[in-house]
């Protein structure tokens, strides 16, 4: 019982405030997540709409978000983290109730681009914040707990949409634009702002990241890692895009890849606690390098299954990837990002999954159609090896940057025109900001 008591000490303990806010925020959102698990779903069979109509729908709402995670990127730090998560909450909760008002095909699609904006330009700022509020020994704790709290929030909401929806399709945008404000709530009663005006110096290390987006796109250390994660964003996407199709393929109905696939959020939710513990003090780069590997591998071996057992076996070890990936990857973002530029950082770095979610599903079915089923899946294999050697081999680079970037912000008050870092907020609240859901 003391292990476990320690164990529990060790993850949760000793993190702010308002990081638990945000976390709560994240949890509410994500619990009420249901529209864009059965969007398509709605599109065709509520609302009658063809497959490509549905699909241009979906589009809609990937472009608008590639837009919003930018513009939020942006705003987060020219107008602050708290302005901008709730303008991206309530903007979103009244673009999903016009989403599920909607009729004609041209009002669909203009919610859907709306909503995708207004939903998306939430996560840069929210990311930005976490990185503000939690100390950095802390961060890759932070961000795993996170990370469980939208496995765990996107698990039941899959199950409660669709009990919502045998009730009453409209019921998944109400209840879906109800968890958004409340989000917003706690966002405008508990959270403060936690952006801090700093001046850079005008040479050293940092130099390159004065200025607004344009900076960060010249950050060649940053975008190159930004390059890496569509690489690896590709390879995960086809769990929604190209995994369901071969599944009918080999005779398994829809309600088995559900099955399989909710294998993921399962296995996220039970053992994602542990990963801190178990990565801590190892190379980050060693741990992406593996992470891209093993992610490959349950993908790659999807080319050989043929039966709902070995398709939860990939799911199962990419999931073991995934696992590896996120807090890694959260907590290096964290650290690349010059302290002035976080949000439009995170921006960028979230567009990456914008691009994937486009491109994922277009390049998947051409390799599909063109070259067989196992191409495919050799493909994703062979992508997994490329971006784990890539990894491995701009690690020292990007490690060498961290240490400059740390260098800057301990420089004091009147030495190089850097203001000193102000102490993680602790204490008074700050806003808990997850995605807007959708």
């Amino acid at each position: 019982m003391r292990t476990v008591r320690n164990w529990f000490q060790d993850t949760t303990g000793g993190l702010p405030r308002t990081f638990w806010y945000l976390w709560a925020g994240t949890l509410v959102n994500r619990l009420g997540s249901f529209v864009i698990v059965f969007l398509a779903i709605y599109l065709t069979a509520e609302r009658g709409f063809s497959e490509f109509q549905a699909g241009v729908v979906l589009g809609l709402w990937g472009a608008g978000g590639a837009v919003g995670t930018l513009t939020g990127g942006t705003l987060a730090d020219r107008w602050g983290r708290r302005p901008t998560l709730l303008t991206a909450h309530l903007g979103a909760a009244t673009m999903m109730l016009a989403l599920g008002f909607a009729r004609e095909l041209w009002l669909v699609g203009l919610g859907a681009l709306l909503l995708g904006m207004f939903a998306e330009a939430a996560r840069p700022a929210f990311g930005a914040m976490m990185v503000d509020v939690v100390p950095e020994r802390d961060r890759l704790r932070a961000f795993t707990l996170n990370y469980w709290a939208i496995n765990l929030g996107f698990a039941c909401a899959a199950i409660l949409a669709g009990l919502a929806a045998e009730a009453n399709y409209l019921l998944l945008f109400v209840v879906d634009a109800t968890t958004t404000v409340t989000t917003a709530l706690i966002i405008f009663f508990k959270v403060r702002e936690t952006r801090r005006v700093r001046a850079e110096p005008a040479t050293g290390p940092a130099a390159p990241h004065r200025g607004g987006l344009g900076s960060a796109l010249r950050d060649r250390v940053f975008v190159g890692f930004v390059g890496l994660n569509i690489l690896m964003a590709l390879v995960f996407m086809q769990h929604i895009s190209m995994l369901p199709i071969a599944m009918g393929q080999d005779g398994l109905s829809p309600a088995t890849y559900g099955s399989v696939i909710a294998v993921n959020g399962v296995l996220i939710v039970a053992g994602q606690l542990f990963v801190p513990r178990l990565i801590r003090g190892r190379s980050r780069s060693g741990v992406l390098a593996l992470a891209a590997l093993i992610v490959g591998v349950g993908f790659g071996l999807t080319a050989f299954a043929d039966a709902a057992w070995f398709y939860v076996l990939t799911v199962l070890i990419w999931t073991l990837g995934e696992m590896l990936n996120s807090p890694s990857n959260s907590t290096l973002i964290a650290e690349l990002s010059p302290a002035a530029l976080r949000g439009r950082y995170q921006g960028l770095f979230s567009l990456s999954w914008s691009v994937a979610t486009f491109a994922a599903p277009i390049a998947g079915g051409f390799v599909r159609e063109q070259f067989g089923n196992a191409a495919l899946w050799l493909g994703c294999a062979a992508l997994g090896g490329v971006v784990a050697v890539a990894h491995l081999l701009s690690g020292p680079v990007r490690e060498r940057r961290v240490r400059e970037l740390r260098t800057v912000d301990a420089v004091p008050a009147g030495r190089g025109g850097v203001a000193a870092p102000a102490p993680a907020v602790e204490a008074a609240p700050t806003r808990p900001s997850a995605t807007a859901n959708v």
